[in-house]
């Protein structure tokens, strides 16, 4: 009888073989870097992968903590359809969380693994240039409602360069990037992080591109664990957002899934990062963990590499 270990090692070599020498874009949302076992269990999964000769970019959010630092000088948080209004005070904190404390803090968290990581924003290498966000309206889902809003210092995506990214990716360093991005002039802004890591993983050609939250994944009903939804297509999520299954803030993080995928990404997962080695078996198994979305169901069979 073939011992339980053993047989989950020979389910993932075929994984392994595929994904050596291609790009893995992850995203990570805020709660997952603050320092801890939910961040140690992350950083050990990437950690691995990385090892594994596959080339590996982090791209990390920090709503929460850009939030709870900005209640701390006193500045109440603004969110409208799940993006912050960002004045120049609320920059000023999200300078100092991403570009700062959440950076560093993932950067070391790898080399406890003893993994090379370098901390960057989009600003680094010209990587991510924006413009500023026009005002425009806006749909609030808590009122339902379209209203005129100015998101402030926030940026939308112009360009992208990769170069820096290439020459560390090829000495085998881990990006680590925090969501700030500057414009032409040098205007430093806001950046939607999974946009940015939608964009990078669009950019670089990455076999996949990964989502790390709270949460199982895609759900009919989030307090049913029964109702998770493995395995879907373009056409199911325009489902269930028109259903108001996906909502609020998993919207944005749903529509950069979406836009990775229209952009040529094949395989977009959204994984439970504080769950011990989901990441590992999301990849590495047929039966996986979260929710595998593809463009089309029938052009992508869910148990296939």
């Amino acid at each position: 009888m073939q011992h339980p270990d053993m047989h989950t090692f020979r389910t993932a070599i075929p994984y392994i073989r595929a994904y050596e020498g291609r790009a893995f874009v992850v995203k990570l949302g805020g709660r997952l870097c603050n320092p801890g076992a939910e961040l140690d269990n992350v950083i050990d999964q990437l950690s691995l992968i990385a090892t594994l000769g596959i080339r590996l970019v982090v791209v990390h959010g920090g709503g929460e903590q850009v939030s709870d630092l900005s209640r701390r000088f006193g500045l109440e948080p603004r969110l409208v359809a799940g993006r912050r209004v960002t004045d120049e005070p609320t920059l000023e904190v999200a300078k100092m969380t991403l570009a700062g404390t959440i950076n560093i803090n993932l950067a070391a968290a790898f080399r406890r693994h003893d993994v090379p990581a370098v901390g960057l924003t989009g600003v680094d290498g010209r990587l991510i240039t924006v413009a500023k966000r026009a005002a425009g309206m806006v749909r609030d889902p808590s009122t339902g409602a379209s209203v005129e809003i100015d998101y402030g210092l926030v940026g939308d995506i112009v360009s992208s360069r990769m170069e820096l990214l290439e020459h560390l990716l090829d000495r085998r360093f881990v990006p680590v990037i925090g969501s700030l991005a500057a414009d032409a002039g040098g205007r430093i802004l806001n950046v939607n992080a999974d946009t940015v890591a939608a964009r990078i993983a669009v950019e670089l050609k990455a076999a996949k591109y990964l989502l790390l939250t709270t949460v199982d994944g895609v759900m009919l009903n989030p307090a049913d664990p029964e109702s998770l939804q493995p395995f879907l297509d373009l056409d199911d999520l325009e489902g269930l957002i028109g259903r108001g299954v996906i909502a609020g803030g998993m919207l944005p993080k749903v529509a950069a899934c979406a836009d990775a995928i229209r952009g040529g990404v094949p395989r977009v997962h959204i994984v439970n990062g504080t769950r011990p080695d989901a990441l590992l078996a999301e990849i590495f198994t047929n039966e996986g963990s979260g929710t595998l979305i593809v463009a089309r169901r029938n052009a992508a069979p869910a148990a296939t590499v």
